[in-house]
């Protein structure tokens, strides 16, 4: 990811390796990283049970909060692709009885938004 598009707030795609050595004491027996990006500080992580948000808070990022959100909390989500001058795609995610979506994020084009899509798909349809 380009430091331009981490200025912008668009999130870029993590390795599965660099997330589990960073973010692997977080899963538990028999759950798979799936997919993950970094947005400045903050990451998300697609797992196999769930989806965990990581928000680095304060100036010097010292203090995080871990979010888990299980895929059957969340009602509905979408995705807006990138357009011609639109640089980047966004994702939107509600949670159960939540009127306006919780999680907003967007994406740089280097991320397929369709893989975003897919997995979300995948584990919220079950």
């Amino acid at each position: 990811m380009g430091l331009f598009s981490a200025i912008l707030g668009n999130a870029g795609t993590v390795s599965k390796e660099d997330l589990l050595k960073d973010f692997g004491k977080l899963l538990i027996e028999g759950e798979d990283i799936e997919l993950g990006f970094k947005l400045i500080r903050d990451t998300f992580i697609f797992t196999s049970k769930r989806f965990i948000l990581v928000d680095k808070q304060g100036l010097t990022g010292s203090k995080t909060e871990y979010k888990s959100i299980n895929y059957k909390s969340i009602s509905r989500f979408s995705i807006e692709t990138a357009g011609t001058f639109d640089l980047d795609a966004e994702l939107k995610i509600w949670i159960s009885g939540e009127a306006q979506p919780s999680i907003r994020k967007q994406f740089n084009k280097s991320v397929n938004v369709y893989d975003v899509q897919n997995v979300l798909a995948f584990h919220v349809l079950k």
